[in-house]
């Protein structure tokens, strides 16, 4: 009798093992943590450009930009993959932390903040749709002009002034300009809305003439 009243349990003592198993293996899916931001969010990344980040350009001069670009989609997304050249006077907060080669939210909102207290000095636009896990890589080229007063003035104000190029997505429409040609009007998508990573990093300027 006492032989068959273990034989019922032996069941139970497996399912209970189980249960314990299964449970550790949640709590240690739960310690490794969710993966990182630019693996979860819609990533934009150089995979070339002139000029490099450590070359200067010259105050008042065009300057030839050309990008390779990545977009490497985490939802569906669909709009204009923007490379701009943006002169801010003053720079916004926070834009000395512009690196190509990091990928954060922190760089994303730094690049926002630049897109909305600067001006253009050039850009390329090409129109992009993606979905999740979906990789493109697109070759973008304009002709920036670095405003030749940039370094004029004391050497405070000097300093507070930044040009930057800029990696990111945006909505557009396009408008007809009084002279019947039309023109492209973009407006960037918010960085937290929209789970987009913006990239970009400041250009060097020296007085015109003087950039190798």
């Amino acid at each position: 009798m006492a032989f068959r009243q273990a034989s019922r349990n032996r069941p139970l003592r497996g399912a209970a093992s189980l249960a314990v198993l299964l449970l550790a293996a949640w709590g240690a899916a739960g310690c490794l943590g969710e993966p990182e931001i630019e693996e979860r969010w819609t990533l934009l990344e150089f995979t070339a450009v002139q000029p490099q980040p450590n070359r200067t350009v010259a105050a008042g001069q065009p300057v030839a930009v050309d990008v390779g670009a990545r977009i490497t989609y985490r939802a569906i997304r669909t709009g204009f993959l923007v490379a701009e050249a943006r002169y801010c006077d003053p720079s916004p907060a926070g834009t000395a932390i512009l690196d190509r080669s990091e990928h954060t939210l922190a760089q994303a909102l730094a690049v926002e903040r630049i897109l909305a207290s600067s001006v253009s000095a050039g850009r390329a636009t090409r129109a992009v749709t993606g979905f999740d896990h979906l990789v493109q890589e697109i070759d973008l080229a304009f002709s920036a002009v670095v405003p030749p007063g940039m370094l004029s003035g004391s050497p405070d104000s000097v300093a507070a002034r930044g040009l930057f190029l800029v990696l990111y997505l945006a909505e557009g429409e396009e408008i007809e300009r009084a002279d019947g040609t039309d023109t492209l009007v973009v407006t960037p998508f918010p960085v937290e809305q929209a789970e987009v990573l913006f990239t970009g990093f400041p250009l060097q300027v020296t007085p015109g003439g003087s950039a190798p």
